[in-house]
């Protein structure tokens, strides 16, 4: 018999047993469930609600019914509904009648609102840490690349020289930030729901700061219809790992591009690659690109979640039995994913004087020759047309800026010194960026200390 079928002078056939399920998903939570449950069994022993006997039988049980999970000896079917009904029955087959003591004092409302977050504080812990991880990658791969040098782009266009540490130092920042998200996020689904009853509360005494206490929540819900009825935590966590998959998304769409022929920066590991079935020559970066793919699929988690809830009267709806495999899929995406990505950067190999070459074209120090002339006096905006003067006449004639003679150079502006050419050199440009926070060889030696404290500060 359902647990509710007193009400009901019919059974459902079989399919809608099937349809109204959620056990195929929520099964996944039965350590979480059995953490909440065995805490609300103390605290109904605590406040006399139940016998000491009876919880103690309860909390024996649950262990047994624990064990035998994780060994896969109780089988999830549809007819229990979810996995809070599977334990329950499975508890009472154990223990008899003590088991249907468990549910006084709580619901499935609050109960699986407790089972949601806590998965999520775990789950968010785990990605923390291999954020961290994936950081430490980036840092110790700028290190080694403190010198070498490479074209930066806005638009896809080479634009000024830059280091490869520089530019890997500005993921390290990126996922630094994430990992503060989903900080922040554990800080909002750190409240305990359990207690808060079907919507209204419940009429036992019980205590809530005890269960808080139990189960290691930093606070309590304040309102339970609130406390049922929202999923804004586990969104919250969709949101935050959305941005996260962004961010791997386009780095791994540089290293895709960097590995291609035209630009050939990088070579991805044979390990992190795969062959065509018909083109022998082929050496495919499906690794980066699965990352970047599966970017889409977060994005449509958040959504799909954000419109279950969109249009919900408060408080519980059986809509929100759907948030679970949108937030189930992301986790499980974030986590495969990350490391994944990690492990690759730990393998490629840099073609620093295939970078270097590229930096050589493409007038990239078109903005340090301005410069050099607004040191000597002229005002940026007639630097700015004399260079854009001197760029166009180097295009017509197939040469760089630096490969004029100072005659040639004088045409556009008397400006011009034989120190121009020491001024506009890759590792010059670099070098003269003074502005916290710069591509120089000093910031960049600051950025990496101050990203070392970051990753140290991570918890």
């Amino acid at each position: 018999m359902k647990p509710w079928q007193g009400r009901f002078t019919k059974t459902g056939n079989e399919s809608i047993d099937e349809f109204n399920a959620s056990i195929d998903f929520d099964k996944r939570l039965y350590r979480q469930d059995i953490r909440g449950s065995i805490a609300h069994c103390r605290m109904l022993a605590k406040q006399g609600i139940i016998t000491g006997e009876e919880a103690a039988d309860i909390e024996t049980g649950l262990l047994c019914v624990l064990a035998d999970m994780e060994a896969g000896k109780i089988a999830a079917d549809a007819y229990a509904e979810d996995i809070h009904m599977c334990i329950e029955s499975a508890l009472t087959e154990r223990i008899g009648a003590a088991g249907k003591k468990l549910h006084t004092a709580r619901s499935r409302n609050d109960q699986v609102a407790l089972d949601m977050r806590l998965y999520l504080k775990e789950e968010t812990a785990l990605i923390r840490d291999m954020l961290k991880e994936l950081t430490e990658t980036l840092a110790d791969t700028a290190k080694a690349h403190r010198d070498t040098v490479m074209p930066g782009y806005t638009h896809l266009q080479r634009a000024q020289p830059v280091t490869l540490a520089f530019h890997l130092l500005a993921y390290c920042r990126m996922f630094l930030r994430d990992a503060d998200r989903f900080g922040d996020c554990i800080q909002r689904a750190d409240a305990l729901p359990l207690g808060a009853g079907a919507l209204a509360g419940v009429t036992y005494e019980t205590d809530r700061e005890f269960l808080r206490k139990e189960l290691g929540f930093a606070r309590v819900c304040e309102n339970a219809m609130d406390a049922v009825s929202d999923r804004d935590f586990a969104l919250e966590f969709l949101a935050a790992a959305a941005i996260c998959m962004m961010h791997t998304s386009r780095l791994c769409e540089e290293l895709i591009m960097w590995s291609s022929a035209e630009f050939g920066f990088i070579e991805q590991d044979d390990a992190f690659s795969t062959g065509s079935s018909i083109m022998p020559q082929k050496k495919n970066p499906d690794v980066a690109e699965l990352i970047r793919g599966k970017t889409g699929r977060v994005y449509g988690d958040l959504f799909t979640l954000l419109t279950i809830m969109k249009g919900l009267p408060l408080a519980y709806n059986k809509d929100m039995q759907e948030d679970k495999p949108p937030v189930f899929d992301a986790a499980d995406t974030l986590k495969a994913c990350i490391p994944m990505l990690s492990d690759m950067l730990k393998t490629v190999t840099v073609k620093r004087e295939r970078m270097e070459e590229a930096v050589r074209g493409g007038f990239m120090n078109a903005t340090d020759a301005a410069d050099y002339l607004v040191r000597k006096g002229v005002p940026f905006r007639d630097c700015h047309e004399i260079i854009g003067r001197i760029v166009l006449h180097c295009i017509s004639e197939d040469k760089a800026i630096e490969e004029m003679s100072i005659d040639e150079l004088r045409q556009f502006s008397p400006h011009f010194d034989d120190d121009i050419y020491e001024n506009i050199s890759a590792r010059a440009c670099i070098a003269a960026k003074r502005s916290e926070g710069s591509t120089s060889f000093e910031s960049v030696e600051r950025q990496i200390a101050l990203i070392e404290e970051s990753i140290a500060a991570l918890k």
